[in-house]
């Protein structure tokens, strides 16, 4: 009896992410990706059931990703400011290939209100628990759209910008927020 084969998730996730990047999210099929990951749509099904599980282990994968880059930025139990300081870093760090990755994500998160709703707790998750009251607090949610802002911008290609010109804008996005130590 041979042994059952078994199916390596993050290679079909991999499989997912590249045919929503090369062909968009309408070209995501569960038929698609189990030929470009060379299983059987069955074997896809098995992993994620439809195409929403996968959008939603895509989803779950990448705030995982992004989330752990964070807090390995921000350290333990960072304050508010000091997480948007990580969460601009963070996105500062992302090369071309990284921001179209991620816009091919949300081009596929916007197509159901599930997606939608998840998509709106992350970036809810990351606005809860900035004291609005501080000077230090505005400057921080300030920061965090002026990242997400850039991101989306580069991301879809409604601005151009070159790498030299995505640095300076986080240098400048980055000095919205007080230094680490200084009073917040």
């Amino acid at each position: 009896m041979g042994r059952r084969r078994t199916i390596d998730r993050n290679k079909v996730l991999d499989a997912a992410e590249a045919i929503v990047n090369a062909v968009g999210a309408a070209g995501l099929t569960i038929d698609a990706v189990a030929k470009a990951a060379g299983i059987t749509k069955g074997g896809v099904q098995y992993c994620f059931g439809n195409k929403d599980g996968l959008i939603d282990a895509m989803m779950e994968r990448w705030f995982n990703e992004f989330d752990t880059a964070v807090a390995a930025e921000g350290g333990d139990d960072p304050d508010p400011v000091k997480a948007m300081r990580a969460h601009a870093s963070v996105t500062a760090r992302m090369n071309t290939a990284d921001n179209a990755r991620t816009s091919g994500m949300m081009a596929a998160l916007l197509q159901r209100e599930e997606h939608m709703a998840k998509n709106r707790a992350w970036y809810r998750a990351r606005l809860d628990g900035i004291d609005l009251s501080t000077e230090a607090g505005r400057r921080a949610r300030l920061a965090f759209l002026a990242t997400e802002g850039v991101f989306l911008l580069r991301g879809f290609g409604f601005a151009e910008m070159d790498d030299a010109e995505w640095q300076d804008m986080f240098a400048d996005i980055l000095k919205l927020l007080p230094e680490p130590g200084e009073a917040a």
